[in-house]
């Protein structure tokens, strides 16, 4: 059991590295509350919350292992190096494409629940 705590804790570091050093982190964690703010505001059903709560992590998730690619590739290729380049530019383009897939599933499920409610 203990091992377990303790890979809990491994994980728990990885995320506080993320969200301590990876301005896109920051960004996506202070994005995330309003959504959950909007989505409260709009009672979303409880689907419709599970989708929201696994875009939002799926985004997080992807930007943790973009950090870990950069850092990888930072380890084995200090010069430049093309191959490294588009490494990290991959992984940064899947980050980017999940962002976008989150603001699009976002505007579909919670817009027009704010726009009934306010109009």
């Amino acid at each position: 059991m203990f091992k377990v705590f303790r890979s809990i804790g491994y994980a728990v570091e990885g995320i506080w590295y993320g969200v301590s050093t990876q301005r896109n982190m920051k960004i996506h964690l202070t994005v995330a509350p309003i959504v959950l703010i909007l989505g409260a505001i709009v009672s979303l059903k409880w689907v419709e919350w599970c989708i929201i709560i696994l875009v939002i992590a799926a985004v997080m998730s992807l930007e943790l292992v973009n950090t870990a690619i950069e850092a990888l590739v930072d380890i084995e290729s200090p010069q430049y190096q093309p191959l490294a380049k588009i490494a990290k530019d991959v992984a940064a383009g899947a980050v980017l494409l999940m962002a976008i897939g989150s603001v699009c599933i976002g505007s579909i499920i919670i817009v027009p629940k704010l726009w009934e409610l306010l109009f």
